[in-house]
């Protein structure tokens, strides 16, 4: 196959490749297949207690040239004999930092002594940080890290190391690795996704209706009533049916645009709700009016960014317009994604939707928060069938607003 044939060359070239494949997706008889290609006599695989009869039993259905010896990573002491490949399954196990793990020490041992070509294989490379990747290929002579004898002088170059307190002492958290380091990793790595070997990400969506302050039913039932809302010193006006359309819009998501083109936040409720219930969760929030950020940042603070690289690199949320958030940008980071307001094109719908498939997960979830008898749900059911939400929609969905 492909995989095999792009890992061969790989491993000619580096002595060392790191698949970097789904679950389900086939690494260990990519691995194998692999070792066939090279023309090795044996193998040694260290993997997981619980993997080793599933791993035997595809060496069983591949039956290679090669001799097999699987072992799991607390067995590594027993190592004997001699290898010319060597396969560490579920890698990301070997990225402890600041200091090696004892398992690592031993892998970086073995492979002194023995010089093998080594198959790294994970789902999920660096699952909590990309410090993690540093220990993972110590032991390979040719890693792209190789002139950085210790983490410390590797944290140097590529992690934002920022200091913390435990107790009264001062630590050095090195948990901020720069995307640098999976860009020194990409001549090494093959990735390969559920998707491209045929799997589905499923999306999971919840829609959660939230009762919005009176003050907002109040302003939607006057201006369904007169198309017009006059304050002291600004005016609402819904003098046609699309600007009726727009003003409901916004204020069922707690703001509105003035006459006078000055926007200002009349409700917070949803916004309070999002952090209430997301309080523990890293979330990718999409919007629609730019008030609705300023909502958002007003109940959310410090804890809330727009810019994605921050996202990231750090803990927080973020926030981005429907329109410029939903192409060319990744949320894999999120645990899922939160929907402020719902945009009346389709293309929003599914595109923005989307932005967390190539996460490592099989499930994204995304959360639409709507005001309770609001307008959110009608547009909702036409986005979601792939129509845009048009004014003919609108004018027969009034009666029941």
């Amino acid at each position: 196959s492909e995989i095999i044939d792009k890992a061969h060359d790989v491993l000619v070239n580096y002595g060392f490749v790191y698949l970097s494949m789904q679950v389900r997706t086939g690494k260990t008889l990519t691995a194998m297949g692999t070792a066939q290609k090279l023309g090795v006599d044996n193998m040694l695989f260290v993997t997981k207690k619980k993997a080793i009869s599933s791993i035997e039993d595809d060496y069983k259905l591949l039956s290679p040239k090669f001799h097999l010896t699987v072992i799991n990573y607390e067995s590594l002491h027993k190592v004997a004999g001699k290898y010319e490949c060597i396969v560490l399954d579920e890698a990301h196990g070997m990225g402890a930092y600041p200091k090696p793990s004892k398992r690592t020490k031993m892998i970086k041992q073995i492979i002194k002594k023995q010089n093998p070509f080594v198959i790294l294989m994970s789902g999920t490379p660096t699952p909590e940080s990309f410090s993690q990747m540093y220990h993972q290929v110590y032991a390979c002579p040719k890693n792209p890290f190789r002139h950085h004898a210790t983490f410390y002088k590797f944290a140097k170059q590529y992690v934002d190391v920022v200091q913390i307190k435990i107790g009264a002492m001062p630590h050095n958290n090195y948990s901020n690795g720069r995307t640098s380091i999976l860009d020194e990793m990409k001549p090494y790595m093959i990735s390969y996704t559920q998707k491209e070997a045929g799997f589905k990400v499923k999306t999971v969506e919840e829609i959660i209706k939230v009762p919005m302050n009176p003050l907002t039913y109040k302003l939607t039932k006057e201006l369904k009533k007169s198309n017009v809302i006059e304050g002291e010193d600004e005016v609402i006006l819904a003098d046609t049916g699309v600007k009726l359309m727009s003003k409901l819009h916004q204020l069922y998501s707690g703001t509105v645009k003035f006459e006078s083109g000055k926007a200002q936040v009349i409700d917070k409720t949803k916004a309070e709700f999002i952090k209430t219930k997301f309080k523990n969760m890293k979330i990718g929030i999409f919007y629609i009016f730019k008030a609705e950020y300023d909502a958002l940042k007003s109940v959310l603070g410090d804890t809330l960014t727009s810019d994605i690289k921050e996202f990231q690199e750090t803990d927080k949320n973020i926030a981005l317009q429907i329109v410029s958030g939903r192409e060319g940008i990744s949320l894999k980071e999120a645990d899922c994604l939160v929907y402020y307001n719902i945009h009346f094109s389709a293309l929003s719908y599914w595109q923005s939707r989307d932005r967390m498939t190539t996460k490592d997960s099989i499930l994204n979830k995304v959360y639409w928060i709507f005001s309770d008898k609001g307008i959110e749900d009608k547009i909702y059911r036409a986005v979601s069938k792939k129509k845009d939400y048009t004014l003919r929609h609108f004018n027969k969905d009034l009666l029941s607003l």
